[in-house]
């Protein structure tokens, strides 16, 4: 044996030895001992509201609180902030930030010529009071929650009535719902909010994420796979409402006591239990009358439930019969093949009924023939309602089939038990609906009876997530919007504020600006005004050598962050330039593809879609989102995953996006309707359409070297090659 290698051998045993039989409690703390030590962590702590800084530098501009905390912590750093921005980057910056479109040319040269000083703030207001705020804002929370419009998993089947949760969103945005509201809403509106139509289509929000359509319709959950998927079901649940309000990670405590946080199998099995009951399913009520809402699902849920038994009557007869049928189901099937055979096949299918009927037991026959009658009754009955609204959402379902939900036991929340490994085969101890033990402002275990029906336990959670006490609801949102205005969070990890996710970088900050939001009803629009008034906001993005060698990464914020556009931004901008966006809002979904094969698994073939169709011309908030087949344009520009919860999109450069931008047949297409747009507007005169669509594009005017560079270019190569340059260029898709 090589000496070295049987050295090396040596210590590697000696290791293991040492490791292997030192007592287990001295290598690693138990989870009490972790959860105890863990309770310190910054995100569990009380919120409490901090003193402002008092800014004594007379240069220092401060337009509100916000600015008096930056400059106290970029003083400490010996930074300072760069000069506010100009008034055409201000309100392209507002403008994109805000509505997610461009200001048009007639817009920039009434600011710019606007002298008032209340003239920014005046625009801020403008903005957040447009319906396209909602729209613009709605696509960052459709991230987080990962909204589609497909199902996901193996056959990707689509979604129709997912889209009316996407126009709550929008609607519960542009109305400036106060954000407690809209958490309840989407939790326990049906609950809380009874009859109404905002507190049914923000159920949306539970059914958001992917499903599996196997797992549920075609497994029964009485077998292994139809346990799984019924399991990950409610994971998917748990994850998405305490991941989107409480930026908490939740995920790993279905196997084992969470690694890094204080947060017991326990924990995560009682909130489980909290939507033990639910299933994603259509959901059909009536806006706004509850009354009518409830008398309808009665009689639905009847129908479904009778029909499910005379289903199971007849197969059960059928089976009796045996080989008798199976011959007659053969003839009856070929029969049916054959053209203008219907007088035959509807004998065939009489004397099938008859053969039924003689193999039932008289007792049942009886039981058929009264379900029969009751059905024609609930039918006469049904027809009296008008057509009911439908939303994809989490509720009590009955199910046909193999897809039977509690709706058959009248809605009994399952009972959910804490497994072993995460394993649904092995089974522990039952629990009882609750939430996180780590924070105290409330009982862990909700205080509601042992047999308390679903309603009262999503209701339950509804409130402590609400909780005015709960520092983790108000820390979570606000600094998912500081995020988006700034392109990082004061916690730069906003789906994970664990000991694992990132320490906030101006607590202080942070906590004056949850109890702010808090405090003064919880309105969203308060507190984009408050952060794009701040001077910290309004600083120009140039770079600073002499800073960047403090603070490389701007965490300080001593200037504001160049943003590279979004995918959808960047698709609505260029319909806006070109003159062919059409605002239309809400209602389903448009399509940029083909679908083939939606009998099994669908094809989404982009590819076969035509750029010229005026339906793909609405905004991209509208578009039907495939979780399987994503966009191949959309994607290339950093578009959202779908199947995944994405609290911040990657904003990447590469030679492929460069490509996307210029070669995509939607760009060609829209890059000629700019040339025709210019041609209408400024016919006959290539220098005045140069500047035309400078104007458009970029909101400025054109300087002599590029009039000449882009004159040049429009005569050698055409005026739409030019206007497909134009949209390619950096100052069209970047953000200063």
């Amino acid at each position: 044996m090589n000496s070295t290698v049987g050295k090396t051998t040596l210590l590697l045993f000696a290791a293991f030895a040492v490791f292997a039989f030192a007592p287990i409690g001295k290598l690693r703390p138990t989870f009490a001992q972790s959860a105890a030590s863990n309770r310190e962590h910054w995100a569990w702590q009380p919120i409490k509201r901090p003193a402002i800084p008092k800014i004594l530098n007379p240069k220092s501009k401060i337009q509100n609180p916000i600015d008096a905390f930056i400059v106290a912590k970029l003083t400490q750093s010996g930074l300072q902030m760069s000069p506010e921005a100009d008034r055409r980057t201000l309100i392209r910056r507002l403008y994109f930030d805000l509505v997610g479109l461009p200001p048009s040319p007639e817009r920039v040269q009434q600011f710019l010529k606007d002298r008032n000083p209340l003239a920014y703030e005046k625009l801020v207001e403008e903005l957040l009071a447009s319906p396209r705020y909602g729209e613009r804002w709605a696509r960052h929370w459709l991230d987080v929650v990962h909204y589609g419009d497909t199902h996901g998993y193996d056959k990707d089947k689509p979604r129709p009535n997912a889209w009316p949760y996407r126009d709550y969103v929008i609607r519960a945005l542009n109305e400036d719902k106060p954000y407690a509201r809209f958490v309840e809403e989407q939790i326990a509106g049906d609950v809380l909010y009874p009859g109404t139509r905002d507190g049914i289509q923000a159920l949306g929000f539970l059914a958001a994420g992917p499903w599996d359509f196997i797992g549920h319709a075609e497994l029964p959950e009485t077998k292994i796979d139809g346990k799984i998927a019924r399991h990950l079901d409610r994971d998917d649940m748990v994850a998405n409402t305490i991941g989107t309000f409480t930026s908490v990670t939740v995920h790993c405590a279905q196997c084992h006591n969470h690694k890094f946080d204080p947060i017991s199998q326990e924990d995560y099995y009682s909130l489980q239990s909290v939507f033990s009951a639910l299933d994603r399913a259509d959901k059909k009520y009536f806006p706004n009358d509850a009354a009518m809402t409830e008398r309808f699902n009665r009689l639905d849920g009847r129908q479904r439930e009778i029909a499910e038994r005379k289903r199971i009557i007849e197969r059960d007869a059928a089976k009796a019969a045996g080989d008798t049928l199976t011959k007659l189901d053969a003839q009856i099937a070929a029969a049916a093949k054959q053209p203008d055979n219907a007088a035959e096949v509807t004998g065939l299918r009489k004397k099938r009924a008859s053969l039924v009927d003689a193999a039932m037991k008289p007792e049942l026959r009886a039981e058929r023939d009264a379900i029969n009658v009751e059905l024609g009754e609930l039918a006469i009955e049904l027809a009296t309602f008008p057509k009911p609204e439908v939303v994809f959402a989490a509720t009590v379902h009955y199910g046909v089939g193999d897809f039977r939900g509690t709706g058959w036991n009248g809605g009994k929340p399952r009972p959910i038990h804490v497994l072993a490994r995460g394993q649904v085969t092995s089974p522990g101890r039952e629990v009882t609906p609750g939430t996180l033990s780590m924070l105290t402002f409330q009982p862990a275990r909700f205080s509601i009876p042992k047999d308390a029906s679903e309603s009262q336990r999503r209701a339950a959670l509804a409130g402590w997530i609400t909780d005015p006490n709960n520092p983790l609801t108000w820390r979570s949102i606000v600094n998912r919007v500081w995020q988006y205005h700034f392109g990082a969070g004061l916690v730069t990890t906003p789906n994970d504020f664990g000991r694992n996710g990132a320490k906030p970088s101006h607590p202080e900050l942070l906590d004056w600006l949850a109890t702010e939001f808090r405090d003064n009803g919880g309105s969203l629009k308060k507190l984009h005004k408050l952060i794009v008034m701040s001077e910290t906001y309004r600083q120009a993005s140039a770079s600073n050598p002499a800073a960047e060698k403090v603070d490389t990464s701007n965490s300080l914020l001593w200037r504001q962050n160049r943003r590279k556009l979004e995918a959808e931004a960047v698709r609505d901008a260029v319909l806006a330039v070109t003159g062919k966006l059409d605002l239309t809002m809400g209602g389903a979904g448009w399509q940029d593809f083909v679908i083939e094969r939606p009998e099994h698994s669908p094809h989404y073939e982009y590819g076969l879609a035509d750029p010229e169709d005026p339906i793909t011309w609405r905004r991209s908030i509208y578009r039907f989102i495939v979780r399987s087949q994503t966009q191949p344009w959309m994607t290339a520009l950093d578009c959202a995953d779908p199947s995944m919860r994405v609290d911040k999109r990657n904003e990447s450069l590469s030679p492929l996006q460069a490509l996307a931008l210029l070669n995509n047949g939607f760009m060609i297409v829209q890059a000629r309707h700019f040339a025709e747009r210019l041609e209408r507007e400024r016919p006959n005169n290539l220098m005045a359409q140069i500047e035309r669509a400078s104007w458009l594009a970029f909101g400025r005017t054109t300087s002599a070297a590029e009039q000449k560079q882009f004159a040049t270019f429009a005569r050698q190569y055409g005026l739409p090659n030019l206007c497909r340059v134009l949209l390619n260029l950096n100052e069209f898709t970047f953000a200063d």
